[in-house]
């Protein structure tokens, strides 16, 4: 089992050091790895602590240029959103599409948010909340955050599913499905269980196989979700980053 790439890796521009490394430092740690490409995917603008600035992202692609002609890695620049509202907003402007090659989506902390009641419902009610065991209610406000996003937004992959954020798993890996979306299965956590992931493949939901890398050693380092996947069987012509370069949405006709 090759990995061709890893989608998922941020760098200093996620901001008070949550990110370790510079976009050379990455992009030479994939190359000793034997990664073909990666991406750059800081967390998204409205991040209140780590988030990237738009008027950073050329600066990025002028790194990204550099790198990629000192290393040979490919790498593709891109963002890794936050849902911030309870009817699917993400942020993300649509003149955001044109200058990324890659967009990812998911639930984090702290994120500023449209509105109070996106705050209060969205953010506190699942920070406060047990991950493991949230009310109807919880889960069925987490559930259409998530599918009206994918109705709204051109997303490539979805990151940690479930990660503080419990929902229907099956019902966004089947609406990602139809969308042309990808689900991730992280490197450092898998936030849905056997069961699931065994129906997800059944129903022909495509995978991606990403690090999370917080740190320039840990990119490409993917064997949680690896590991995983030889012990259910999963087939690999649902993991999209084996051996091949993945058909990313934005990157189509």
């Amino acid at each position: 089992m090759i990995l061709y790439g890893d989608y998922h890796t941020h760098t200093i521009y996620s901001k008070h050091n949550h990110g370790k490394g510079t976009v050379l430092q990455n992009a030479t740690v994939a190359a000793e790895k034997g990664l073909k490409q990666i991406a750059v995917t800081d967390h998204g603008f409205n991040h209140e602590f780590f988030g990237v600035k738009r008027k950073e992202l050329p600066q990025i692609r002028e790194e990204i240029l550099n790198a990629k002609e000192i290393t040979g890695v490919d790498i593709l620049l891109g963002v890794e959103a936050n849902l911030i509202s309870l009817s699917g907003e993400v942020d993300l402007k649509e003149e955001d599409y044109e200058k990324l090659d890659i967009i990812l989506m998911g639930h984090h902390k702290l994120v500023k948010t449209p509105t109070l009641r996106d705050k209060i419902k969205l953010m506190y009610a699942n920070m406060l909340g047990s991950p493991y065991r949230p009310s109807a209610d919880r889960l069925a406000r987490n559930t259409t955050a998530f599918l009206k996003a994918l109705d709204k937004y051109p997303i490539d992959v979805i990151t940690h599913l479930n990660f503080g954020c419990p929902t229907d798993t099956l019902a966004v890996a089947r609406l990602a499905r139809q969308k042309g979306v990808l689900v991730e299965l992280n490197g450092k956590r898998v936030n849905f269980s056997d069961e699931e992931l065994l129906t997800m493949a059944e129903e022909g939901v495509k995978f991606i196989i990403n690090s999370d890398a917080h740190t320039p050693k840990a990119v490409g380092e993917c064997n949680r979700a690896i590991n995983l996947i030889y012990r259910l069987n999963i087939p690999h012509n649902l993991i999209v980053n084996l051996d091949k370069e993945p058909n990313f949405q934005k990157k189509r006709g």
